[in-house]
């Protein structure tokens, strides 16, 4: 890949080394830092509420609302790659490669 290649779908700079950066529009960029942010607050409040001795109830569903926020930061990244790295990587004609780094990363988001 040569140096300051773009993408094709979205025009972002590509990361020219073997294990590409993320790449994503400014968009989806400050979505995902939007979220994350929110989850930084949820995780925050949660420590709180276990330093306050909140019913155990109230922690755990606070933790299934941080876990279920994460995998819509997971599922966006996730079709980023798809679209871009996958499709490139194939493209390129490796298809065994990533192929089989999806699927040990498939492997461990469904490990939750």
């Amino acid at each position: 890949m040569e140096k300051n290649e773009k993408c094709s779908s979205c025009s972002n700079l590509k990361c020219n080394s073997e294990k590409k950066g993320y790449y994503c529009t400014t968009e989806i960029k400050k979505k995902l830092k939007t979220r994350l942010n929110r989850i930084e607050g949820q995780v925050k409040g949660i420590s709180n509420m276990i330093e306050k001795d909140a019913y155990c109830d109230d922690i755990l569903n606070q933790i299934s609302s941080v876990r279920a926020a994460l995998g819509g930061v997971s599922k966006l990244i996730l079709e980023g790659h798809l679209k871009h790295c996958v499709v490139d990587d194939i493209k390129a004609g490796k298809e065994e490669k990533i192929i089989e780094e999806l699927i040990h990363t498939l492997d461990k988001m469904l490990k939750l």
